[in-house]
C-alpha cells in the first residue's frame, strides 16, 4: 500500500509505503518506509510485490504439501478475571493436534472489556489477519465458545475458517465414535448444537401476504434445514431410547449376577483404556490422543478365592465439557451408578494433573456419583520416578502404578479387594441391602476418598 502526500501547492509531497513482512526472527509483521518525494522511489514494484509474495510462500509453502490444514489459536479472557489461559491453550493445542491439524501459532488478549461482535478487540484482530496472511493459515480455533453472530463476522473479516473449543470436540467425537451408540450421541450432540447456529432472513420474509386466504412462497430453505434437523433430532432421540432398552437389559443381568461392578474414570488420555487392557488381557483400541475411546467397555476380572468383578471402561472427561456433548453421553454415564467402586485414573505426568483430578470429581459430583466410593490410581510413575510418585501418593493418597507394567499392579489389586470384600463381606451378593439395591454403606473403609 502506497500513500502520496499533498502539498498546499497541490503537488506531490512525501511518499509512504507499507507492506506486511514474511515470518521473521524479530516478530514484525508489517514495515513502513517514508520518502521525500515520490522522485526519490525508485521502484519497480511489480518486481518488488512478487518478490515479497515468494518470500511470504516459502515461510509456509512446505507445510502445505503434508495435507494438514494449519490452525491459529485465540484466547480472549477479560482483565482481571482468574482463568488458567497457559494450561487451557496447551489442552487446545492437544486437541487441535489429535485432529490431524498443525498448530502454527497461538494468540491471546486480556482485554478490559469483551468485544460483543468479534470477542476480541479490533486491532488485536487486524493481528490475527496478518500473522494468518503471513503464515497460510487455514483455520482460526477459539478457546472460548462463539455466537453464530461472532462466528460469521470473524470469518467475514479474516476470510478464514472459525470454529470454538465446542465444535472441536464434537469433530474429535464424531470421527472417534465406531458403535450405532456413540454414532447417533455424537449426531445427536452435533444437530443440537448447529441448531441455533443456522442463520437467514428469519421467519419474516417465509410468506408474501398474510391474512386468511393469503398464500406465500411457502418455507423458506432456512425453514426447511431447521425443520429438518429438529426431525432428525427426534429421530435420534427415539433411536437412543430404543438403544438405551438394550444397555439396560445388560445392566439389570449385570446386576442379577451379583458381581461387584468396578469403573474406571479419569481425564481424556489418562490411560484408563491400557489399563483395562492389562487388567483383562483384552484388546480395547488404545491411542495417544484425547478421546481415543468413546464406547463403554465391561469386561470380567477375576480374583483370589473365586472371586470376580466386572470391570468397564467410560469416554474420559474433560475440562469444560460441552453441555450438549455432556447431555448426549448422561445416559452412558448414568451406568457409573451402578458401581460398587470408582477407579479414577490420573496421569501424574501431566504438569495439569491436579487440575484434571479436581475436575473429573467436580463432575463426578455434579453426576451425583460422590456417594460411591472412590480410589485415585495415580499412572505413568514410570514417566516421574518413584519418588515423586510416593510423595503424590501420601499427599493425595491412593496407589501409584505403571499401566504397562503388569508387576506395579499388586497394591492397587490389593486394596481393589479391601474396599470391596474387606474382613466382614466373604460371600457374593453381600452388595445389596434387603431392598435389592446396592448398598455402599458396607464398603465403608479408610482408603477411599470422597
Amino acid at each position: 500500500m502506497a500513500a502520496v502526500e499533498v502539498n498546499p501547492q497541490g503537488l506531490p509531497g512525501r511518499v509512504f509505503l507499507g507492506y506486511l513482512l514474511p515470518e521473521n526472527s524479530q516478530g514484525e509483521l508489517w514495515r513502513v518506509e517514508a520518502y521525500k518525494n515520490l522522485y526519490d522511489l525508485n521502484l519497480n514494484f511489480l518486481d518488488f510485490v512478487h518478490s515479497l509474495e515468494d518470500e511470504i510462500q516459502k515461510g509456509f509453502g512446505t507445510h502445505q504439501l503434508d495435507g494438514k490444514e494449519r490452525a491459529i489459536l485465540v484466547s480472549v479472557v477479560p482483565y482481571g478475571r482468574p482463568y488458567p489461559i497457559e494450561d487451557s491453550l496447551e489442552e487446545l493445542k492437544e486437541l487441535t493436534c489429535s485432529t490431524n491439524l498443525e498448530v502454527i501459532d497461538t494468540v491471546v488478549q486480556r482485554p478490559k472489556k469483551i468485544h460483543p461482535k468479534y470477542l476480541m478487540g479490533e486491532g488485536k484482530l487486524k493481528e490475527l489477519i496478518i500473522k494468518g496472511l503471513q503464515s497460510g493459515a487455514d483455520i482460526i480455533i477459539f478457546d472460548q465458545n462463539l455466537s453464530p453472530a461472532q462466528v460469521n463476522a470473524i470469518a467475514e473479516v479474516t476470510d478464514l475458517k472459525v470454529i470454538d473449543r465446542t465444535q472441536l470436540i464434537l469433530d474429535i467425537f464424531a470421527k472417534r465414535a465406531h458403535s450405532r451408540d456413540g454414532k447417533v450421541r455424537v449426531e445427536l450432540a452435533q444437530l443440537k448444537y448447529l441448531l441455533p447456529r443456522l442463520t437467514g432472513k428469519g421467519t419474516a420474509m417465509s410468506r408474501l401476504m398474510g391474512g386468511i386466504g393469503g398464500r406465500g412462497p411457502g418455507e423458506t430453505k432456512l425453514e426447511i434445514d431447521r425443520r429438518r434437523i429438529k426431525d432428525r433430532i427426534h429421530h435420534l432421540e427415539r433411536e437412543l431410547d430404543h438403544l438405551g432398552k438394550g444397555r439396560w437389559q445388560r445392566r439389570t443381568k449385570r446386576l442379577k449376577q451379583g458381581l461387584p461392578i468396578v469403573s474406571i474414570v479419569g481425564y481424556t488420555n489418562a490411560g484408563k483404556s491400557t489399563l483395562l487392557n492389562a487388567l483383562t488381557n483384552s484388546d480395547v483400541e488404545v491411542q495417544d490422543k484425547l478421546f481415543a475411546t468413546l464406547d463403554t467397555s465391561s469386561r470380567r476380572l477375576r480374583f483370589p478365592r473365586e472371586r470376580e468383578v466386572i470391570i468397564t471402561d467410560t469416554v474420559g472427561f474433560i475440562r469444560n465439557l460441552p453441555p450438549d456433548l455432556l447431555g448426549a453421553f448422561r445416559s452412558t454415564l448414568d451406568e457409573l451408578h451402578d458401581a460398587d467402586l470408582l477407579l479414577h485414573v490420573i496421569d501424574m505426568s501431566s504438569p495439569r494433573f491436579e487440575d484434571q483430578m479436581t475436575s473429573v470429581e467436580k463432575l463426578l459430583k455434579e453426576l451425583e456419583l460422590g456417594h460411591i466410593p472412590l480410589l485415585r490410581v495415580f499412572n505413568k510413575e514410570d514417566k516421574v520416578g518413584g519418588e515423586f510418585a510416593e510423595k503424590v501418593r501420601q499427599r493425595l493418597g491412593g496407589v501409584s502404578i505403571c499401566a504397562l507394567n503388569r508387576g506395579t499392579f499388586s497394591p492397587l489389586l490389593q486394596k481393589i479387594e479391601e474396599i470391596l470384600w474387606g474382613k466382614t463381606v466373604q460371600r457374593k451378593g453381600a452388595f445389596h441391602g434387603g431392598d435389592g439395591k446396592r448398598d455402599h454403606r458396607k464398603l465403608a473403609s479408610p482408603l477411599l476418598f470422597r
